[in-house]
């Protein structure tokens, strides 16, 4: 007995059409009459369209049904098509190049953006705007330091890093800055967590025991 597994089948580039409608076009392809192949290219049309009826009402229905016909064929298909013929490279176009960032962030906890908004105020005149500014970056630099080094920093060190990220070209508020307070707590870790409800298991089982309850 012959097997006909789907990994020995010509590959399907549209699943959704089937394996029937993928050998039609193969067979349309191998076709030499240019005529003979053109009608049967919109009978192949007319068929997908009655499979795809459900997005008939889409914008651009019928140009988007012999894409799927070139695509099928792996654009080997050479038929009159009413639309523009289209291409591996226009229905697909490669992706753009991404250029990756190669600056140096000298303060990485804080990131880039925190640094750009500091050089951002040396334009600012209006001094009440740039103490504002850096007064809720000083707070958000402070979460963020305690995220990275899991302890509170001290207010000398923000105003420290706030003045060299600016390159001393800022005035800054340091009274301000001294007296915030920071209201970020660490939360439990897994491990405290369940140390935690052990010992909390241990003691109702010693009451238990008091008691009499236990067995």
């Amino acid at each position: 007995m012959k097997t006909n597994y789907n990994i020995e089948r010509e590959k399907l580039h549209l699943p959704e059409y089937g394996r029937h409608i993928q050998d039609m076009v193969s067979e349309l392809v191998a076709i030499e009459d240019r005529k003979e192949r053109n009608l049967r290219a919109k009978a192949l049309v007319a068929i997908m369209a009655n499979i795809q009826s459900a997005s008939s009402g889409t914008p651009d229905f019928e140009r988007k049904l012999w894409d799927h016909l070139f695509i099928m064929s792996d654009f080997q298909l050479d038929v009159d098509s009413p639309y523009p013929r289209p291409t591996a490279t226009t229905i697909m176009p490669p992706p753009h190049r991404m250029e990756y960032p190669t600056g140096r962030i000298a303060m990485k906890h804080y990131g880039r953006n925190v640094r750009n908004v500091i050089r951002s105020l040396e334009r600012l005149k209006d001094q009440q705007t740039v103490d504002a500014v850096v007064y809720n970056l000083a707070r958000y630099m402070r979460t963020k330091s305690f995220e990275y080094n899991q302890e509170h920093p001290d207010n000398a060190v923000i105003i420290r890093d706030i003045k060299r990220m600016a390159d001393f070209d800022i005035a800054v508020d340091e009274e301000a800055i001294t007296l915030i307070k920071s209201n970020y707590r660490m939360g439990y870790s897994n491990y405290q967590k369940r140390g935690s409800f052990q010992k909390k298991n241990n003691k109702m089982q010693k009451n238990h025991r008091r008691s009499g309850y236990s067995k």
